[in-house]
């Protein structure tokens, strides 16, 4: 939250619009905040949401409140953000209206929201020990019984034996279980079912119908088919976790470059420091060698070199002089500079970044994974199938409650969503092991079911389809005297070009008497001549076009020498364009780099469509128009500004060198400095989607097979738990045939 922002309660809302508040509910009131523009905002932390309906679901439903203008949540950090006009609606209300759609709600706080992951996922790890420690101590007992059941084991022998079972299986349940009950219960409050209801019920269920068994002393009990069923699905649970942890936000690495202070100057020439959020439009604020600019403005005094790669994401800094504009977050490299601030820091580059980011994130989010779509499908017909069974046994088969119980119960095992809540996670799980091991770290469990998806790919230029690290471009025009020359200047500076000169040039001496002019060069004394490197005008010499970035070593006596510099092609960018190309992905390039260097690297690369001079917005205005003709887009990129492209493409890949919002905005990050990553990473992408639907084949062909069996009661609860878990088991296995070389398939 800005500090800048009003911390209001906003107003109580009109009497026929207050809901009745339960007391558990959190009001936020006091983190509500009023922007520049008058509309009260607040963020909130969301937990229990899982997928896109989720997402659906909570938007839908808070949109539906009288006064809410906007309401988006972004999955991968949980935080929900929500605006509306002041007064319109009490914020308790809308975590109200949460709590009524089976979500637990909370005042954002990032790093509350990252322990609630962590402790989330030790959960689940302590679950799921659980449930397979009680497993396999009551699959012992259980084979103990199946082979007495020729009359080896007595009566009693068995009841003990049903028992013990039980001990182990009635806590280990209802502690393993707890994930599956706070989710089906959550849902049925908010007036729907989810995956996890027919899940609770078969678990309920297979227990409540084993205690009855063994309290009657009957000759089966089914608490080993309760706890297998609820370690297979924790597996899966776990996996599907682990993955989604990957995903970090990008905007919380982007804010990290927004300057926390500014060196204000006061009416009466002092400077006193002040937090950023304070900064009003008129402030002059003093930027000395190594601060960021705390906000949006216009240099008022003074000539320095300043990295703006996080506007045209070009690793060369810019001179910026009075009059210049200067955006928040880039940085001071060389001299001193006074600027006057034009904008407040919630309207600066940085935060204009940071809300594409969100935005590119939240719609991720929205996207339905295929086990989604099959769970929608899946919980109706569940329950429709296990209700029809338990009707048409009790009162047209005439069988009583307790065979009608056990039908339905089978129904309900038997259909168990365990090889569908395996069949995504186990390929993911592999696919993301077998990238890792070439280099490839994939982020999120969907990211692999999006990049499959694509039908194009946009480059970014500079670090992405190049490495990012200038080199000496005329090298052999260039005699030794003169590198050694240059070499000696350059290394008492830390311009990019000076660090290619001596990149080339190696370990050296300095020269004498060194001055590094902000905008101009290095000069110094080389053998009691005096010698400089740098602009053309400021060492003599006549500047020629055409080069990318140039740089001249002149000494006294000699003449001027031109130093050529350019950026390298990645090694694999021209055959990772060709092949993409064969396989019939559009290809393009989007630079925020000048038109010259960018038609130079997109001829190298073979790369046909090309556009230059780019901003962070067009670039994501271009994903858009593409998205509206219908193609799907990966994004590769590495700058800053490229990180908010990277969140809204549909997939993105982004280099191991890349800056860190750029690698958190990413769902791949690829390392080394081949770009043929990208391509295995596309390759095993649609090898594991190909995977994914062979065991959701799998599992339709095992369902179609086994619950006609269930349903007219050739199965007991037993024999279905043995058949879900060798359904969950095959499943398994097909995953694992993409570990293979050649992933067990063609793409």
């Amino acid at each position: 939250m800005s500090a800048s922002d009003t911390i209001t309660s906003a107003p109580g809302c009109p009497s026929h619009l207050e809901p009745a508040i339960d007391a558990s509910v959190v009001d936020p009131a006091p983190f509500v905040r009023i922007d520049g523009k008058g509309v009260a905002r607040l963020d909130l932390s969301v937990h229990g949401a899982h997928c896109g309906g989720c997402i659906a679901k909570i938007e839908g439903g808070l949109k539906k409140l009288a006064g809410i203008e906007s309401a988006r949540l972004n999955l991968s950090t949980g935080k929900l953000a929500i605006a509306w006009a002041p007064g319109a609606i009490a914020p308790v209300a809308i975590t109200q209206k949460l709590s009524d759609l089976g979500y637990r709600a909370a005042p954002f706080d990032p790093e509350a929201a990252k322990t609630e992951e962590d402790k989330e996922g030790r959960f689940l790890l302590v679950c799921l020990a659980v449930a397979g420690f009680a497993s396999a101590n009551i699959m012992l007992l259980s084979v103990a019984i199946w082979a007495g059941h020729d009359g080896e084991m007595g009566p009693a022998a068995r009841a003990m034996m049903h028992w013990v079972s039980a001990l182990i299986a009635l806590p280990a349940a209802a502690f393993a279980g707890r994930p599956f009950y706070r989710s089906a219960w959550n849902a049925l409050k908010g007036g729907h079912a989810n995956m996890d209801v027919p899940i609770s019920l078969a678990v309920i269920l297979a227990l409540g119908v084993s205690i009855f068994e063994t309290l009657n002393h009957g000759r089966d009990a089914y608490f080993d088919a309760a706890v297998m069923l609820l370690f297979f699905l924790l597996i899966g649970r776990y996996l599907d976790h682990r993955l989604r942890a990957r995903a970090r936000s990008a905007a919380q690495e982007l804010l990290s470059l927004r300057a926390t202070t500014a060196n204000r100057l006061t009416a009466d020439n002092h400077v006193e420091a002040v937090s950023a959020s304070l900064v009003e439009p008129g402030d002059r604020i003093v930027l000395s060698p190594g601060d960021r600019a705390p906000v949006n403005g216009v240099i008022e005094d003074g000539a320095s070199d300043v990295d703006v790669s996080l506007v045209t994401g070009e690793s060369a800094p810019a001179n910026l002089k009075s009059g210049d504009t200067i955006y928040a977050g880039v940085l001071n490299i060389s001299s001193r500079l006074l600027m006057q601030a034009s904008a407040r820091a919630e309207d600066s580059l940085v935060a204009d970044l940071t809300r594409l980011i969100e935005a590119g994130e939240q719609g991720k989010s929205k996207y339905i994974r295929l086990a989604d779509r099959a769970a929608a499908l899946y919980v109706p017909l569940v329950h429709s199938l296990a209700l029809a069974t338990f009707l048409g046994w009790f009162f047209i088969g005439d069988a009583g409650a307790r065979v009608a119980v056990l039908n339905a119960v089978a129904v309900l095992i038997i259909t168990c969503p365990c090889a569908l809540g395996l069949a995504a996670p186990a390929v993911q799980i592999v696919a993301t092991g077998r990238l890792f091991k070439q280099g490839v770290l994939v982020k999120s469990g969907d990211a692999l079911e999006r990049l499959a998806e694509v039908d194009g790919i946009v480059f970014d230029k500079t670090g992405t389809l190049t490495l990012g690290r200038l080199r000496i471009a005329n090298r052999e025009q260039i005699d030794v005297q003169s590198l050694a020359g240059a070499a000696m200047l350059a290394r008492a500076s830390r311009h990019p070009l000076a660090r290619a000169i001596v990149a080339e040039a190696g370990a050296g001496p300095l020269a004498e008497a060194i001055n590094e002019v902000a905008g101009c060069g290095v000069e110094g004394v080389i053998d009691g001549a005096r010698a400089r490197f740098g602009r053309a005008d400021w060492v003599g010499a006549e500047d020629a076009a055409g080069a990318s970035s140039a740089a001249w070593f002149a000494r006294e006596g000699a003449p001027p020498v031109r130093f050529v510099f350019e950026d390298q092609l990645r090694p694999g960018a021209k055959e990772t364009v060709r092949a993409l190309d064969a396989t019939g992905l559009s290809v393009e390039m989007l630079s925020g780099d000048r038109e010259g260097p960018a038609r130079r690297i997109a001829a190298a690369a073979e790369i046909d469509i090309w556009r230059a001079e780019m901003t962070p917005a067009e670039k994501i205005g271009r994903l858009q128009l593409l998205a509206k003709e219908g193609v799907k887009v990966a994004m590769v990129g590495d700058g800053l500004n490229d990180a908010p492209a990277l969140a809204a493409a549909h997939a993105s890949l982004s280099p191991g060198t890349a800056a860190d919002a750029s690698q958190a905005a990413a769902d791949f990050v690829f390392q080394g400095e081949d770009l043929r990553s990208v391509l295995t990473a596309h390759d095993v992408s649609k090898k594991a989607r190909r995977r994914v639907l062979e065991n959701f084949a799998f599992a339709a062909l095992y369902n179609a097979c086994a619950v006609p069996l269930a349903v007219f009661g050739f199965v007991t609860p037993l024999v279905a738990a043995l058949a879900m878990s060798g359904s969950s088991i095959v499943v398994t296995l097909n995953a694992l045939r993409l570990s293979r070389p050649g992933g067990g398939g063609a793409r």
